[in-house]
């Protein structure tokens, strides 16, 4: 009887000590890390989302002593929206595109409406290109009909902008689509397995380049037909953009096309105060000099291109940011 109650009390004040150390844990956590615990969704490891995400992460760790904030990786844009709209993230990146739809309720397949993410800045920008050979005799979309088109691999934000594309220009059934990555697809451009390939990336592109070493090539004007057809009415998140000549070898000439921005993005859960120290932290002249070395992308961040064409609201520690930098 006495060892069974003894058994008891020796269990009773193990579970304490048990419960005791997690919150002696807990309490030393805060002292060693500050008051306040972020999260950065990025994207997947070794892709430039995730570089900005890890990038950031570290840097305002670093500059903001009482906050850490921690980076997580992903599947990408819809993955980090819809993480920050259930409150699982803070801080994320998503593209224009998806960020604009996903508020109206308008991404494929998905009609909920993520109203609970909100824009801080522009990061960088991705360029639609349709990339031709010089002598394929192909000189504007509209002679894109029956031809073989790589259109970036399945699932891809580059097919997703494709299909807006084509289908906003009335030639989506009337072209030959491959699901093929960039890479894939210059092989196969060098080859003669196709006629055209698609691209939307920060230019030059890798893939384009390699393929102009070897081959003559043309990108054709994609503004035209695009603002012709209505394309920016439907889709306000893109913007016109001249890429300039000299880019590839053998382009010769300025080409017309647009471009999507890929957006740092937060949830309500991060609070106006943070937001606003977190901008001033990064764009100010060490901060924009330090994450510029470490990812080539950032090099189209300033506070000129800060919020230029973002179409979703601020949120409202951003708004205070640029309001005062607006000034």
């Amino acid at each position: 009887m006495i060892s069974s109650v003894k058994a008891k009390l020796g269990e009773i004040m193990s579970r304490f000590l048990v419960v005791l150390l997690c919150v002696v844990s807990l309490a030393v956590g805060q002292i060693a890390w500050g008051k306040d615990f972020y999260r950065f969704t990025g994207g997947p490891t070794g892709g430039t989302f995730q570089l900005f995400s890890s990038s950031l992460s570290v840097f305002l760790s670093d500059q903001l002593k009482d906050m850490k904030v921690s980076n997580q990786a992903s599947a990408g844009s819809t993955e980090n929206l819809r993480r920050i709209e259930a409150g699982r993230a803070h801080f994320g990146v998503v593209h224009s595109g998806d960020l604009f739809l996903g508020r109206e309720g308008r991404l494929l397949g998905d009609k909920k409406r993520y109203s609970h993410v909100f824009a801080l800045a522009v990061l960088y920008q991705s360029a639609a290109q349709l990339v031709v050979m010089e002598g394929s005799g192909i000189k504007s979309v509209e002679d894109l009909a029956g031809k073989r088109i790589g259109i970036g691999g399945p699932g891809s934000g580059a097919a997703a902008t494709a299909e807006r594309f084509f289908k906003a220009i009335g030639s989506w059934d009337k072209i030959d689509r491959k699901f093929l990555g960039y890479s894939k697809a210059a092989s196969a451009m060098r080859n003669g397995q196709l006629d055209a390939m698609w691209v939307v990336s920060g230019y030059p592109t890798r893939a384009v380049i390699e393929l102009a070493a070897v081959k003559k090539i043309r990108l054709l004007d994609l503004h035209g037909p695009a603002e012709k057809a209505g394309f920016y009415k439907l889709y306000p998140f893109y913007q016109k953009k001249d890429i300039p000549s000299g880019t590839y070898a053998s382009v010769k000439s300025t080409v017309s096309t647009f471009v999507d921005s890929t957006i740092w993005v937060a949830g309500k859960k991060a609070s106006p105060k943070r937001v606003q120290q977190a901008l001033e932290s990064v764009y100010s002249e060490a901060g924009l000099r330090q994450l510029k070395t470490i990812v080539n992308a950032a090099s189209y961040m300033s506070l000129e291109n800060g919020i230029q064409g973002i179409k979703v609201p601020l949120h409202p520690g951003a708004q205070a940011f640029w309001n005062k930098k607006q000034k």
